[in-house]
């Protein structure tokens, strides 16, 4: 068995963001037209009329403020609400393998690797954009990394779950070094004409180096002290998107072919299973919670992440030891708490704890304990 580390970190930032006026904007003029167009039927009470949403019910529900995206014109276009991207042709690299690979060479220069040192890529997120050949055997080649590759699923959760398989496979000696990466274009499949979710989600690309400590060179290297994971059955985040759906074909346009959620029913259920989940791990590991110098909790929804770091700490968290990055990237699904991880880390000495973990729909928790090196 193998000590592992965490020995680099990337990330991949589109160009375009969407401020949450912008957001409001394009969504009102969508509800005015609709109103206007359905007025008869409103009147006679056949249909209700939509609500506007609004900037300040937008950063009270959830702390976001803007969010990056693939294509902001599409989404903005109140005829459209989707964004625009092209498809490729088979010959090109598909655009998840271009987001990970810009985020990959950001992490490798980190770790002070080349793809020659990798023998494995993992891409662990939300939303793959087809069932095959594997993402992360289109990422291998591209790199020009030997060995293996596969995909997995597990939603907001995917990155700890993609470190711990990376972990394994480490530990165990089946690779020196595993690249996971986490592709998410989340505005794929959100919903812009829904009030209560249109605001949620933005796009990123995060990568992680994750190799055996007796052979790390990085100058930033986090040991992974333990990896602890939790499922749950709840349809409360739901997403019936997929290829039977053209067996079903009177259906395929129904709302819930995107991102649909319980919200209330997830803020109830979810932040008490996190905060259960972290601070047992660390138990498990002889750890204190007041020995942690820092959370990177998942960016979904500020208040959640407020009460879960309130529930561990029996205080409200401060800014450096559970710092945000939702208020301008939104719910980036499986990037967002590497994310955290990534712009928060270098500032901490070395012995420093901290746990990076994440939750979605399942319910899925994961977590993973670090120390610095």
């Amino acid at each position: 068995m193998f000590d592992v580390v965490i020995s680099g970190t990337g990330l991949y930032t589109p160009a375009n963001s969407i401020s949450n006026e912008e957001l409001v904007a394009s969504f009102n003029t969508y509800v005015h037209r609709y109103n206007e167009k359905h007025a008869a039927a409103i009147e006679a009470g056949e249909l209700q009329p939509l609500a506007e949403s609004s900037v300040a019910f937008i950063e009270k529900a959830s702390g976001i403020k803007s969010r990056y995206v693939i294509d902001k014109d599409g989404i903005l276009d109140p005829e459209r609400m989707v964004p625009r991207i092209p498809e490729r042709s088979n010959d090109e690299w598909g655009i998840l393998c271009e987001m990970s690979v810009k985020a990959a060479q950001e992490a490798l220069a980190r770790a002070g690797r080349t793809p020659a040192d990798i023998d494995g890529v993992i891409v662990a997120c939300s939303n793959l954009q087809r069932a095959y050949p594997a993402v992360a055997i289109e990422v291998q080649a591209a790199l020009g990394i030997k060995g293996f590759g596969f995909d997995m699923n597990v939603a907001c959760s995917s990155a700890t779950f993609g470190l711990q398989n990376a972990v394994n496979a480490v530990q165990l000696g089946q690779a020196r070094a595993i690249l996971m990466v986490n592709p998410e274009i989340c505005s794929g499949h959100l919903n812009f004409r829904d009030r209560d979710s249109h605001f949620i989600f933005g796009d990123a690309c995060t990568a992680v180096i994750v190799e055996r400590a007796d052979q790390a060179t990085s100058a930033h290297q986090w040991q992974v002290v333990g990896t602890k994971l939790l499922t749950e059955f709840s349809n409360n985040i739901r997403n019936n998107f997929g290829f039977l759906n053209r067996a079903a074909e009177e259906q395929m346009s129904n709302p819930d072919k995107l991102f649909v959620q319980e919200g209330r029913k997830v803020f109830r259920d979810v932040c008490p299973m996190v905060a259960e989940l972290i601070a047992s791990h660390l138990e498990e590991n002889g750890i204190g919670v007041q020995q942690v110098r820092r959370f990177w909790l998942h960016q979904a929804n500020l208040n959640m992440n407020l009460l879960i770091a309130r529930k561990l700490l029996g205080r409200d968290a401060t800014p450096e030891e559970a710092p945000v990055i939702l208020d301008t990237y939104a719910n980036t699904s499986s990037a967002g708490s590497v994310i955290a991880f990534h712009k928060h880390q270098d500032d901490l000495p070395a012995g420093s704890l901290g746990v990076l973990s994440s939750f979605g729909a399942g319910y899925s928790i994961g977590s993973v304990i670090l120390r610095k090196r």
